[in-house]
């Protein structure tokens, strides 16, 4: 009798990484916009960016722990591509040091310079994460799809989760729900607890969108 793995819907890390792409996008444009002096603005997209980098981090690293070891005890011809990945994340994050060194530097004065540099160290960060991006979406996924079960796919939603703070998830769910496809968000709304989905619909939906206007160009 055979039988038969489940295997994860993978397109799930597509939909996370279209959070990365779109943001890195908008954090260098929004900061690009910002007056040079308007240290509130400055602070607010700072908070953003933080939130963006911290995400960012948790999200490799979950693959780090939880990906990499098993992919590479699974495969041989791949393992080249697999180590690459590693090594893209470490690129990744040397570009996220210096953009949190530029935060820094900017949000205490939001000056003219201060605002170059950062703008600079988020388009080398965006280039940087989209080549990486590209590279795991077409030639990682379906490793996963072939080799990783359901259940430890899952493992890495649950680290994410773990890792985000309770007063985020919506911030999070909304996120991941913004350029989603109608069958995506069904699939995404179907996973949570029905109190949940009814406080997303109430209260997340609206919450998303306002800080949205606020930090958006």
């Amino acid at each position: 009798m055979t039988t038969t793995v489940e295997r994860p819907w993978v397109q799930e890390m597509v939909v996370v990484h279209r959070i990365f792409r779109r943001e890195s996008r908008n954090l260098a444009e929004s900061v690009a916009a910002c007056p040079a002096g308007d240290t509130a603005r400055a602070a607010l997209l700072t908070g953003l960016a933080r939130d963006y980098v911290e995400g960012l981090h948790h999200h490799h690293t979950g693959e780090d722990d939880l990906l990499w070891p098993k992919l590479l005890a699974r495969v041989d011809l791949d393992a080249e591509t697999v180590l690459r990945m590693e090594q893209q994340h470490h690129v990744v994050a040397e570009g996220l040091e210096d953009v949190g060194r530029c935060l820094a530097a900017w949000e205490r004065g939001a000056g003219e310079a201060e605002r170059a540099a950062l703008v600079e160290a988020l388009r080398r960060h965006r280039e940087q994460l989209l080549v990486h991006l590209d590279d795991e979406e077409r030639h990682i996924l379906p490793l996963v799809a072939e080799h990783i079960t359901a259940a430890e796919w899952a493992e890495l939603g649950e680290r994410g989760l773990a890792n985000t703070p309770k007063n985020k998830l919506l911030f999070l769910l909304g996120a991941m729900l913004e350029d989603a496809t109608p069958e995506e968000t069904a699939r995404f709304l179907g996973l949570l607890p029905l109190p949940a989905r009814i406080l997303w619909h109430t209260v997340g939906k609206r919450s998303y969108a306002k800080r949205m206007r606020e930090v958006r160009v």
